[in-house]
């Protein structure tokens, strides 16, 4: 008989994890190439900001997601005056950053379920609103986070640098959906 497949676990870091976490972040965006600039120059910067998961765990709330207890994804919650949030500036929007997955777990669910668990803190905190910044190549996360309720938001598109565009996500947390073409 077929083992069943383990169930994805979502919960708050340990310090003792934040090296594997920054480590996984790293690794998770190397895999598809999200730290190469658009020149071919590596983003030196960023991954050594995805690496600090320990910054993130004292100042956010970072989560990760494990399978039979191992490490398999994580993402950081960026509560009302976070300051790790990028666009999510009022009382009642919340966003939540580094979204990534081991390569080698990727199709298990596992981004879907870090999400679900923002969402469900977003609730929890009683927030109308949660917000989400993306590179433009980044179509399967795209994909995932439409298929959950978010919607494009790109009047609130933006780039911290040159040659880097981020897009914007949002969901309503009341069930409603905002619509990006402004309807």
């Amino acid at each position: 008989m077929p083992r069943p497949a383990s169930e994805v676990v979502v919960r708050i870091a340990r310090e003792d994890e934040y090296e594997a976490i920054g480590a996984l972040t790293v690794a998770g965006y190397q895999a598809d190439g999200y730290l190469t600039r658009a020149n071919g120059s590596y983003d030196d910067g960023y991954a050594g900001w995805l690496a600090d998961a320990a910054a993130r765990g004292r100042h956010d709330t970072l989560l990760v997601a494990t399978v039979d207890e191992r490490l398999v994804g994580t993402v950081t919650w960026c509560p009302h005056g976070s300051a790790s949030a990028q666009i999510a500036q009022r009382p009642d929007q919340g966003e939540f950053r580094t979204l990534s997955v081991d390569p080698v777990a990727r199709g298990r669910g596992v981004a879907r379920a870090l999400v679900q668990e923002c969402l469900d803190r977003a609730r929890a905190e009683g927030l109308t609103e949660v917000l989400l910044c993306s590179l433009d190549e980044m179509t399967p996360a795209h994909r995932l986070y439409t298929s959950m309720g978010f919607v494009r938001r790109p009047e609130l598109d933006w780039s911290p640098a040159p040659g880097t565009n981020l897009l914007t996500f949002s969901i309503d947390m009341a069930g409603e959906g905002r619509r990006g073409d402004g309807r």
